[in-house]
């Protein structure tokens, strides 16, 4: 995936700034790199997938858990319009946002759901988020409600969360990847931010 033209996102960055005036779901002092902290974070998800030669494919399922304004799941369904996503959040002010967001843009491959994890009755392909807790945390949240796996967005001592995961839950180190977003992305800000992709 090449880096995607400005241009394509300009409405979700006034949509997300619009409604950020309203409800703060972006740091104030970072509103105004949404697109390059936020939007291509998010996307960096699609450009590992693309980089392994493994989906997001048409007619696939995702769950963005802990979506907060819409982020990965927004600039994800942007890319990949024949993917179903599932944004989910339990603060409902934050689903507000990534539901008026995704409405403005008139995605139609977007639900939004206030609710937790363990309540929703269907299993996706993926599970994606963004650094929402500890992975060993947020694991037991969605083990069972994926096919495929999980690929969470992280930063700082992954390696050491990785290995907490592993112990406290048995799975096999060798299925996890913890992917450089800095080997895409040639800035400061992504310097150890990672895509953890955690295998089924």
């Amino acid at each position: 995936m090449m880096k995607p033209d400005r241009k394509e996102f300009e409405r979700a960055v006034s949509l997300w700034t619009e409604w950020n005036g309203k409800i703060n779901v972006i740091s104030r002092k970072d509103v105004e790199n949404i697109y390059d902290h936020h939007i291509l974070h998010s996307l960096a998800i699609a450009e590992y997938l693309e980089r392994q030669g493994e989906g997001l494919f048409e007619g696939e399922s995702v769950l963005d858990l802990g979506t907060g304004g819409g982020f990965p799941g927004i600039p994800l369904a942007m890319a990949c319009p024949g993917v179903r996503f599932t944004l989910c959040d339990s603060i409902h002010k934050k689903i507000l946002v990534a539901g008026a967001v995704a409405d403005g843009l008139g995605l139609e491959n977007v639900k939004c759901v206030c609710d937790r994890a363990e309540n929703l009755p269907e299993v996706f392909d993926w599970v994606v988020s963004r650094a929402v807790t500890s992975l060993d945390n947020f694991y037991p949240w969605v083990r069972g409600k994926y096919r495929k796996g999980i690929l969470y967005l992280k930063g700082g001592d992954v390696n050491e969360e990785i290995a907490a995961l592993c112990g406290k839950f048995k799975i096999d180190p060798h299925k996890i990847t913890a992917w450089p977003v800095s080997e895409w992305l040639d800035d400061e800000y992504y310097k150890e931010k990672f895509v953890i992709h955690i295998r089924k």
